[in-house]
């Protein structure tokens, strides 16, 4: 819950409606540890928590603004909520796309095209978070072993593009960074927070001949995926911080499109003050409050919050709490 004390302030840490998306592949782990839905929805894959897309706009929760997306309070106030650095980058458009997914099994296989190369003029590179794993779950970043062009083809008509596609089981704070055009799939069993460029252009490679709930094989975009894939062999994706670190900012992922840090909060107050980017605050593990002196409140885990640029720092507490921090 939020306790506003200055309902009239119109720049103020945010929280969002939850935009769930149901998946042929999703499951109840978002309802069950972060009551997102209901149980009666059986097959939620996807809760987007900060979104600015036609397919998905999240909506203010709570102060002065509520009710408004992302995008009017955006373009109400660019510079105010985005930072000029980044506005005069991304103009009026929130740049990142924030999820919580839930593998209840396995994604298809897939690859995202780069700016360059996506038909929007914006790619999808991305980095996950583990939140949870059952036992032995795996996600497959990258190739195993070199292969050409043809071999992809042929490998793909005789169904034997896992035999070089490179498989790593994970488990709870492990971290992987998914360049574009680098093939992926998230297995059954991982719940995570994805952080990524604001788009929803993917290229399906291969989906096990899976069948949607009218008995149809999902489409498959090879000789889209073909033209943007990486074939190197490069292992640079499993990201390296120090997880025994408190009340410290780690690290995770610095690069051109975002910037994340992991900070285990333990028993002390951490400051949050930047005033050229957004930041946005993810919580994967525990409860903190937060606080910029006029307004207060609560965040658990699986919850996320906006702070604009020309807010005033925010004080986060918590006695033991673990938060992603994302800005650029």
């Amino acid at each position: 819950m939020v306790i506003r004390k200055n309902m009239s302030n119109s720049v103020y840490p945010l929280t969002f409606k939850p935009v769930l998306k149901e998946k042929i592949w999703g499951g109840q782990k978002l309802n069950e540890i972060f009551g997102k839905g209901d149980s009666a929805t059986a097959k939620v894959g996807e809760s987007w928590e900060i979104a600015d897309l036609e397919e998905g706009q999240s909506i203010v929760k709570e102060g002065a603004l509520e009710g408004k997306t992302l995008n009017e309070v955006i373009v109400s106030n660019p510079e105010g909520f985005l930072g000029k650095k980044v506005h005069d980058v991304f103009g009026s458009h929130f740049p990142l796309l924030i999820k919580f997914i839930d593998a209840a099994s396995d994604l298809s296989i897939q690859v995202h095209p780069t700016d360059e190369t996506s038909p929007t003029g914006v790619g999808k590179t991305e980095m996950w978070y583990i939140m949870q794993a059952d036992e032995g779950a795996k996600l497959t970043v990258g190739f195993n072993t070199k292969i050409t062009k043809e071999e992809y083809d042929e490998r793909i008509d005789n169904l034997t593009i896992e035999e070089v596609m490179d498989e790593h089981v994970v488990e709870e704070g492990d971290s992987f960074f998914i360049n574009a055009g680098r093939i992926h799939a998230i297995g059954g069993g991982v719940l995570l927070a994805e952080i990524q460029q604001t788009s929803d252009v993917t290229y399906r490679v291969y989906d096990y001949n899976r069948k949607d709930d009218n008995g149809n094989l999902r489409d498959l975009h090879v000789k889209e995926s073909r033209e943007v894939l990486d074939f190197e062999t490069t292992q640079d994706f499993k990201l390296d911080y120090d997880r025994s670190a408190k009340n410290e900012a780690q690290v995770v992922k610095h690069h051109t499109y975002f910037k994340t840090d992991w900070v285990n909060i333990q028993e002390q107050v951490y400051s949050v003050e930047r005033t050229d980017s957004f930041t946005i605050i993810i919580v994967v593990s525990g409860t903190v409050k937060f606080s910029d002196g006029a307004i207060n409140g609560t965040l658990s885990s699986g919850e996320t919050l906006l702070i604009p640029a020309d807010t005033k720092a925010v004080q986060l507490e918590a006695d033991n709490c673990k938060i992603l921090e994302v800005y650029l």
